[in-house]
């Protein structure tokens, strides 16, 4: 993986609010900063963060820093008073999660880190704010962040148009059938199995008819029916799928586990959101959340016991 590739994996990442965690080296004697609520945030924590920056190719002030530790400080706080703390096993899940994506595993990730000269655990504090924020939010405010259908239609008039003209949402059933084929086999091998999967696709008019056939074919593997709706599947899928007939197989097409087909059991229109529409709601949840989010952190911290020490007493400040 180059250096590039990693940088611009992790930098998406940690804009989605999604944080790693592990450990580096030995405690060193740590100067504190500011106190947040009889808590200590040292210059070697603010160091650490801005190692984290530059790692993701962020360039921010040592205040706007400092400001991010206080904030993620009170959103620990706030989450303890209702009950809202994740476990250690919660957050190397999400750990692990977020190694998997960047094609690592957890322990590779922390010598990456390391390497870096940052500690896993200054991102394991980032991922359990994170988490206890979102949990906050979505909990206290569920009511507030609902959007409802006439809002949807309200933005789909604006933009000059009514989308039921122009698409329809369908939901699909599918049987998704693998022929297997081992790693490290040569690329005739992959081709046979293709070749036999196109022979026996031709054979299939029905999900049973998949079912019979696939079932006796050695090294296959069929899956268990998948329910999806258009807006949950990518375009080029839809598209796909949209043009293969109910009760036939798509075209065989290489994958990392051998030869992939999905046979298609149904496709009916349904009153779920079209794609559009999810769009257009997804869209304004997260607009819904971020400003209930900014709010209430606003709240918290100024309710928060915030005291600068040493050279950053000066420019310090309590609230934003």
């Amino acid at each position: 993986m180059t250096n590039k590739f990693f940088f611009r994996i992790l930098g998406l990442a940690l804009f989605c609010g999604v944080t790693l965690g592990g450990g580096f080296g030995v405690a060193r004697a740590q100067t504190v900063a500011v106190m947040v609520n009889g808590e200590p945030i040292t210059n070697f924590d603010i160091e650490q963060r801005s190692k984290l920056d530059r790692l993701s190719n962020q360039s921010r002030t040592r205040q706007q820093v400092l400001d991010e530790l206080i904030d993620e400080k009170v959103k620990v706080r706030e989450g303890k008073k209702y009950g809202v703390t994740p476990s250690d096993s919660d957050i190397d899940s999400s750990f692990a999660s977020m190694s998997s994506r960047m094609r690592m595993s957890p322990d590779q990730m922390v010598k990456m880190l390391g390497a870096q000269g940052i500690r896993a655990e200054t991102l394991k504090s980032k991922i359990k704010a994170e988490m206890v924020w979102t949990s906050l939010i979505r909990g206290r405010f569920k009511d507030s962040l609902l959007v409802g259908e006439k809002e949807i239609q309200a933005q789909l008039a604006a933009k000059g148009g009514d989308e039921k003209t122009t698409t329809e949402s369908f939901e699909y059933q599918m049987r998704p059938i693998v022929l297997i084929v081992s790693r490290g086999s040569d690329a005739s091998a992959m081709e046979a199995r293709r070749k036999e999967a196109e022979s026996l696709r031709s054979r299939v008019q029905s999900c049973e008819d998949a079912d019979r056939i696939f079932k006796a074919l050695p090294n296959t593997a069929i899956r268990a029916t998948v329910v999806k709706t258009s807006a949950d599947l990518p375009p080029a899928l839809r598209e796909l799928l949209d043009k293969t007939p109910v009760g036939q197989m798509t075209a065989p097409e290489a994958t990392r586990q051998g030869i992939e087909m999905v046979a298609l059991c149904s496709r009916k229109p349904t009153t779920a959101d079209t794609p559009k529409k999810r769009e257009i709601r997804d869209k304004m949840f997260a607009e819904k959340f971020q400003a209930k989010s900014k709010d209430y952190l606003r709240e918290v911290r100024n309710a928060a016991m915030i005291e600068y020490r040493g050279a950053d007493a000066a420019g310090g400040r309590s609230g934003r």
